[in-house]
């Protein structure tokens, strides 16, 4: 999520007759009229958009009981309601002998409403970025009679920046869906096996896997645009050893249930140096054990209620992640002196720390319009090494509620609000750099960070089968978490397509 990708080569470089096609077709679906909310399935897994990668995410937040593996050992693949359903029968035939595929597209954009701050170079404009994905899942118990195992694969490419950079903000991006995509066609995220043993009571994952697609996530976040709620907490991608999608590591985790609804997992995962730069990550593909440089071990506990006669679903989780990967202190040299004075290297630290809490809990249903239909509330707090990372705490705060409009019970709207409070050794050394009279400080900033707020709110609403498009507002105080910077405004949309 670091390094933007130009959307227009990503976009010359795909076959053109292809993007027409697609083009047309989408077109022309997205005028068809909104098929009866009697005959409408729901879209959703766990309470947010299956799309294209969200699969971890949305296994590990369905307790044991939900699902029914009489059929086979392994989890239900996801099945997302997608714009081609099931042409000829072919998606039908192939998850009976299980295997399914998945094709989607996002696209994110905003345009700043308000003005920027002057006499800095920054500017009042707007971007679009975005990602078409396709992901594989096999389920090898029902299709070569491998019992418990199966393999899931993603591919993406990306394209675009978020408009929050043009007015100074670089904690919080406006839109999320943005770089580590390495500006290329095709871009692997991840590929693993992964073996259900004991009727789901125990679950072991080995392959390429990025840290945060099953540690702190939430397939809920996603209903947001900004990165400071999706795809996980800002503040867990602090550390580049909390490899994040679309980007993985060597890894393994293992998830053990005790009972219906708690569960304990924990992992490897191997940090491969320059992660996020595009040397050896740019098309995922690069596998160079020579590279990996420390290990990450997360830990993370989960309790999943379900409360009450109307079965409100609710999601606890708390966790940490400690590793051994290098990290340049962001205060001290290797004499610990001040770097920001001495010039010289900083002191590196084969270690840090993060810990971390996060909830959801259903509060109302709203009865007859679903499986999803009800006002969830989100909670989020985040806490890392103030020593080698920017953000040290992240609190989040929102409220999603989803099937309230009896007549379009898979429309949506959210609030949620953010609030980072930057490492107080970080803000030490942007002030001696400023009293030096540096132009770009630390992390690029214009003036020293200390902290920052973003609120967001949307309204999401299905289009079609497999159509979603949200209108998005984002505000942001203190931009970047400086003072020195205007609070700024976007409008903007998410829209996202699956097409089968």
């Amino acid at each position: 999520m670091r390094f933007p990708s130009d959307w227009r080569i990503a976009l010359m470089s795909l076959p053109r007759i292809s993007i027409k096609a697609l083009g047309v077709v989408t077109t022309a679906l997205a005028t068809f009229s909104a098929i009866p909310a009697a005959q409408a399935q729901s879209p959703l897994a766990g309470g947010a958009p299956n799309g294209t990668g969200l699969a971890p995410a949305v296994r590990v937040s369905s307790p044991i009981g939900t699902y029914n593996l009489q059929n086979s050992s392994v989890p239900p693949l996801p099945h997302p309601e997608a714009i081609f359903d099931d042409p000829w029968g072919w998606n039908t035939w192939l998850r009976e002998h299980g295997v399914a595929i998945l094709l989607d597209t996002t696209n994110e954009f905003a345009g700043a409403i308000t003005s920027p701050t002057k006499g800095l170079g920054l500017r009042q404009g707007s971007s679009n970025a975005g990602q078409y994905g396709f992901e594989n899942d096999i389920d090898w118990e029902k299709l070569a009679g491998i019992r418990g195992f199966s393999t899931h694969a993603v591919f993406v490419g990306r394209y675009g920046i978020p408009a929050s950079r043009m007015f100074g903000d670089n904690l919080n991006p406006s839109q999320e869906i943005y770089g580590g995509g390495g500006n290329v066609v095709v871009h692997l995220v991840y590929i693993y096996g992964e073996e259900t043993l004991f009727n789901g009571h125990l679950d072991i994952a080995a392959g390429r896997i990025p840290l945060l697609t099953d540690f702190s996530s939430n397939p809920l976040y996603c209903n947001f645009m900004n990165n400071a709620f999706c795809g996980n907490p800002k503040a867990s991608s602090d550390n580049t050893s909390h490899s994040s999608y679309p980007d993985s590591n060597w890894a393994a985790r293992v998830r053990v249930r005790p009972s219906q609804y708690t569960y304990i997992q924990a992992g490897v995962y191997f940090n491969t140096m320059g992660i996020y730069g595009v040397k050896q990550m740019r098309t995922g593909f690069k596998w160079n054990g020579a590279d990996i440089n420390g290990e990450a071990a997360p830990v993370e506990a989960g309790w999943e209620p379900i409360f009450g006669k109307d079965k409100l679903p609710g999601h606890y989780k708390i966790g940490g992640i400690v590793d051994t990967a290098p990290h340049p202190d962001v205060l001290y040299d290797i004499n610990d002196n001040y770097w920001a004075v001495t010039g010289q290297a900083r002191k590196v630290h084969n270690n840090s720390w993060s810990a971390y809490a996060l909830a959801d809990q259903m509060i109302m249903r709203h009865k007859g319009n679903g499986p999803d239909a009800g006002i969830t509330l989100l909670g989020v707090f985040y806490n890392n090494s103030p020593v080698t990372q920017t953000r040290e705490r992240q609190y989040s705060i929102g409220v999603l509620d989803r099937g309230f409009w009896k007549s379009r019970p898979l429309d949506a709207w959210g609030v949620n609000f953010s609030y980072i409070q930057v490492s107080k050794k970080v803000k030490t050394a942007q002030e001696i750099q400023q009293s030096l009279g540096y132009q770009t400080l630390l992390n690029g900033s214009f003036f020293p960070q200390t902290n920052g707020m973003v609120i967001e709110a949307m309204y999401q609403i299905r289009v079609w089968r497999g159509i979603t498009f949200a209108p998005d507002f984002q505000y942001f105080i203190r931009p970047g978490a400086q003072q020195g910077l205007k609070d700024a405004a976007t409008l903007g949309f998410k829209s996202h397509i699956e097409i089968f």
